[in-house]
């Protein structure tokens, strides 16, 4: 099933390392980021698992949940989140989902349909295409979808600022324009007709061209 922003996220229940969860029972009314990874021990993964853990309290101040997948029993995560304790300084203190039978995998559309067999004896290049990272809104819909190479660490810096983008939409009806940093000018959505925007924005915006108003970020 591929998957398109703006759709309902796939619900699932899974085994986790906090226990069993339903996925949507689990993200409650706030927001949630679901990453993947091939394999367990791995290297590339193990520094992404330990930055996520650092990243974790500004995710937090987002309302937003963060949870880790892989295609290995929960078994092998518990002994693999004391390696990237040791190796990356920060504790895994978010839930990393045990995808022993690939389902989740395929019902996120980040691995072939018709692969067969579980997690025994599968290797990383086995399930590659099980790099992806998922925005996922209090509505359930999915607002980001990212997949990356098994060689590229992904950049979750990047993925709290699309956070925050996400955020200032939902809430103000602005979007942010190329390389946006927070507290840097949005601009209005075209949606937002001119009468609209001088009850939302009372102190005006700059506008190079009608259809590009640029105004400072709601707080």
């Amino acid at each position: 099933m591929a998957l398109h922003i703006g759709e309902e996220a796939p619900n699932f229940t899974a085994e986790t390392t906090e226990g069993t969860i339903n996925f949507h029972e689990w993200i409650g009314d706030g927001w949630a980021i679901l990453f993947s990874h091939p394999k367990d021990f791995t290297p590339v993964c193990t520094t992404e698992l330990g930055y996520m853990a650092g990243l974790k309290p500004e995710f937090d101040k987002r309302n937003c949940k963060i949870i880790g997948l892989s295609i290995d029993p929960v078994s092998d995560h518990t002994e693999w989140v004391k390696d990237i304790e040791e190796t990356q300084g920060h504790a895994v203190t978010y839930p990393l989902i045990g995808d022993t039978d690939l389902a989740v995998a395929k019902l996120y559309d980040m691995i072939h349909p018709n692969a067969s067999g579980t997690a025994k004896g599968r290797t990383a290049v086995d399930n590659a295409t099980v790099r992806s990272v998922f925005v996922v809104g209090p509505d359930k819909k999915i607002k980001l979808m990212i997949t990356y190479p098994m060689s590229t660490g992904r950049n979750f810096d990047e993925v709290l600022r699309v956070l925050d983008s996400c955020q200032l939409t939902a809430q103000h009806k602005v979007a942010t324009p190329v390389n946006w940093q927070h507290g840097e000018d949005v601009i209005i959505v075209p949606a937002v007709s001119n009468e609209e925007a001088k009850e939302k924005f009372p102190g005006g915006w700059k506008a190079p061209k009608p259809y590009l108003r640029l105004v400072p970020q709601p707080q």
